[in-house]
């Protein structure tokens, strides 16, 4: 197998583990770090020249990176969210246990009168 084809089937694999929703997010992130790894191997394997068939997978491997990236913002941006989530959530509960903690005490009245 040409090292076109082994990264084509990567990238395959990939998209359908980004897409895979019933996987547990620890459990997806660790297959495509693996699957990541094993595309950059086979990316290093890659040489010209190329036969027809790599180059018609090589156009196809365009939209399909393109696809992957699609779907690595799309986990990403969920990952974010979570993190966001849980910092409120944080402080909502600090906010809960002392709520005389982040009192304000910057500004002052002063009264001019006599």
């Amino acid at each position: 197998m040409s090292s076109v084809q082994r990264f084509y089937d990567l990238t395959h694999e990939l998209i359908h583990t980004l897409e895979d929703v019933k996987l547990v997010r620890d459990a997806k992130i660790d297959q495509v770090e693996m699957l990541l790894e094993k595309r950059q191997q086979a990316m290093a394997g890659m040489a010209p020249p190329y036969s027809d068939a790599e180059k018609d997978l090589g156009a196809r491997l365009i939209s399909l990176n393109a696809r992957v990236t699609q779907l690595m913002t799309r986990e990403k941006l969920f990952i974010q969210k979570d993190i966001k989530d849980l910092s409120v959530k944080k402080e909502s509960t600090g906010k809960y246990a002392n709520p005389y903690q982040s009192i304000a005490t910057d500004g002052m009245f002063y009264d001019k009168r006599k």
